[in-house]
């Protein structure tokens, strides 16, 4: 039997102030966490003098890593394989597994499964431009340098949460120097995975931070992403397929300064090769009523790829220094609906250096996109080799029927004399109560 960490967690649900509070005990330090709303606020108390009436408690045991042998003192491959075992430990448990901070992190060699059940937990928020420990990242950190296979495949009913991923020989400066990474997370190939939570998880020099491209016949579900942050270099953050009931990406923040903290924020020549890479920070694809808030992305070819067996809400969302914004896709007229609302997009970059590719919006295909309240600029950033303007506000292409309306867009610094760009002789498009370049309210149809 393995020594346990005492974790004991008091929950405590106040409706006249809508707060959570969390405390956490571990050894003889108590942490307090009080969640308001979607802002965390932590407290160091003092052992045994806490009082709360009205409370839940809720007695369960997560067990360090350590007490199964994975040491940052270890090869990759010892504690590959005693994580491993700690897994396979905890599965039929449903056993929560602490990622104890270390200094410099652990080294792992990739190749985990995260059985079914289990929770990898570290003591992390998203920490946005880094960890700065002596020599590196430092805390609920695991070091990659491997190129075998991906880092983690993970399984139903599983989580992981407040932990880092390194990989220190990535270049940073160097575009050639780049290397490529299989995906740090990767959904389960060989069985149907539902129920996965990703929350407070941070990535640095990965090359795809998570792969959630499930197959038809093994598909996943509920899988939840929220404040993950990172910089992938191939452009893929977040890429699902194959996801029904409902996916959510919820507070995700793409940047190449999350590395600023250690000294490895990424230059322009390393943006500017993502870019060339021509993929999308999010992309969706043969999913159901996907749920997409509050995403950022800066430095990439695309934002976010709405794939043509999908439907969902796209809100609160700012696409910066990037070719194409959103593409929505369809392949039908019958629920390949998408509302997006209350976004920023920057379109401003091309990999080829060529206007006529920038485009806020690009639509192809069957369906339907709302837009309400979305904001469209450009401009110059040093952070990229940038044009300054984009060449539209959205184009249009295809044969097929489709359905575009829009209210209270701001479309700036595009190119053309009109922003919207119909190629499509069987497009329907609607705009009303919006602002063109010079700030004029501009109303527009096509096909009415």
């Amino acid at each position: 039997m393995k020594k346990a960490i005492p974790f004991i967690l008091l929950t405590v649900l106040s409706l006249a102030s809508c707060k959570k509070m969390v405390i956490e005990t571990i050894d003889e330090t108590i942490i307090k966490t009080t969640v308001v709303m979607d802002t965390i606020y932590q407290t160091t108390v003092v052992k045994d003098t806490v009082y709360i009436k009205d409370t839940v408690i809720v007695d369960i045991q997560a067990y360090s890593i350590q007490s199964f042998g994975v040491l940052p003192t270890n090869t990759p491959r010892r504690n590959r394989l005693n994580l491993q075992e700690a897994i396979n430990w905890a599965s039929s448990r449903g056993a929560a597994l602490f990622v104890e901070p270390v200094e410099g992190g652990y080294p792992v060699q990739s190749g985990i499964a995260l059985l079914k059940n289990v929770s990898l937990i570290g003591v992390h928020g998203p920490t946005g431009r880094g960890t700065a420990g002596p020599n590196g990242p430092t805390g609920s950190l695991f070091v990659i340098t491997d190129t075998n296979s991906p880092f983690i495949t993970v399984e139903s009913a599983t989580q992981i949460s407040g932990c880092q991923f390194y990989y220190p020989e990535q270049a940073y400066k160097n575009s050639d120097s780049v290397i490529e990474y299989p995906p740090t997370i990767k959904v389960s190939q060989a069985t149907a995975c539902q129920g996965v939570t990703l929350r407070c998880l941070t990535f640095y020099g990965e090359t795809f931070a998570m792969d959630f491209e499930a197959t038809r016949n093994l598909p996943c579900e509920q899988i939840l992403f929220e404040h993950c942050y990172g910089y992938p270099l191939s452009g893929k953050f977040i890429s699902i397929d194959h996801c029904y009931d409902i996916p959510r990406i919820l507070h995700c923040h793409v940047n190449p300064a999350n590395q600023r903290e250690f000294g490895r924020g990424y230059p322009s020549e390393i943006c500017d090769y993502v870019i060339k890479q021509k993929n999308y920070t999010y992309t969706i694809n043969h999913t159901d009523n996907a749920q997409c808030i509050d995403l950022f992305t800066f430095g990439n070819y695309g934002g976010i790829y709405l794939g043509p067996q999908t439907y969902g809400q796209l809100t609160n969302f700012n696409l910066d220094c990037v070719c194409i914004g959103v593409l929505k896709d369809g392949d039908g007229p019958f629920n390949r609906v998408w509302e997006v609302a209350q976004g920023s997009i920057i379109a401003n970059a091309s990999p080829d250096g060529k206007i006529e590719d920038i485009h806020p919006f690009y639509v192809r295909g069957k369906g339907h996109l709302n837009l309400t309240n979305v904001d469209c600029f450009s401009g110059n950033n040093p952070a990229v080799t940038s044009i300054g303007n984009s060449y539209d506000f959205m184009t249009i292409d295809g044969t097929d029927y489709v359905v575009v309306t829009g209210v209270n867009c701001r479309m700036r610094n595009y190119r053309c004399d009109n922003p919207i760009n119909v190629n499509n002789p069987k497009a329907q498009v609607s705009f009303i109560n919006c602002a063109n370049k010079n700030g004029d309210i501009f109303n527009y149809s096509f096909g009415i």
